[in-house]
């Protein structure tokens, strides 16, 4: 491994690679810091589609193209006289200081759970009128319900037994079916959202995330169907032609592989 001088050469260098691009390169010199924005976005996906992948080397790649976003927008911001990377580096440094005082200061923690009860009584402190403020608008909304849900047991709004929550998806489902039989669509999509995010809830409980959990479902998924379009393009038989049943030989076979 790098020591830490090369370590801070290695993130000299960006920043004066940087320096030049912003200077020289035309397509750098035109970006804003919402021109950039989905090109983040869509880095951070990228990175953790390397995660659940377990690509160290993808992991390593993708590590660099996010930290050259926030260069990036580091360097937009101090063309501006607004921020550069010093005062980012320095944000983050003093909120990390201000909010681990079990480690910087006489607090004492009992285990993880302490520490994230007083993360978000922290945070209350600094002037936040909601521990709800942190969680993003524009998060998907999948991710958004685990972390409102993390939120919140961080002030001890929480079940307090697994066998709660289980309850409480098997009160949704029935709400859903009732729903179903009358027909209503609107209320059949507000108690579906109810067990979505019941669902989400309980996996918080059995320690899983569902965000995780559903790129998985989605991955071996894929892997099957192509699978499974291969065999049919090798038999020269179009799906559309195969029936649920000839489809299926081939779909237990991508399961047994």
């Amino acid at each position: 491994m790098n020591t830490r001088k090369q370590q801070l050469d290695s993130f000299n260098r960006l920043l004066d690679i940087m320096d030049d691009l912003r200077e020289k390169c035309p397509w750098d010199k035109k970006q804003t810091l919402k021109s950039l924005r989905h090109l983040t976005i869509e880095e951070t996906y990228e990175l953790g589609d390397a995660i659940l992948d377990n690509d160290l080397q993808e992991i390593k790649k993708e590590l660099g193209d996010l930290l050259l976003h926030i260069v990036f927008y580091a360097k937009i911001g101090s063309e501006t006289n607004d921020f550069d990377i010093a005062d980012v580096c320095n944000e983050i440094c003093d909120k990390l200081i201000h909010r681990h005082p079990h480690i910087y200061g006489d607090v004492v923690v009992a285990d993880e759970e302490e520490v994230k009860q007083n993360w978000e009584k922290l945070k209350l402190k600094e002037g936040k009128k909601s521990v709800l403020e942190g969680v993003p608008k524009s998060l998907p909304a999948l991710v958004k319900a685990s972390r409102i849900q993390d939120k919140v047991k961080g002030v001890g709004f929480d079940w307090e037994e697994p066998h709660q929550v289980w309850d409480k998806v098997q009160e949704e489902l029935n709400e859903l079916q009732e729903e179903v039989k009358a027909g209503n669509h609107d209320k059949i999509e507000g108690e579906f959202g109810d067990v979505l995010f019941s669902m989400i809830n309980y996996a918080r409980f059995l320690k899983v995330n569902p965000e995780d959990a559903l790129e998985r479902t989605n991955k071996k998924f894929i892997k099957r169907f192509m699978y499974l379009e291969s065999k049919a393009s090798e038999i020269g038989k179009p799906l559309s032609d195969m029936t649920l049943s000839e489809m299926d030989v081939f779909w237990e076979e991508a399961k047994r592989l």
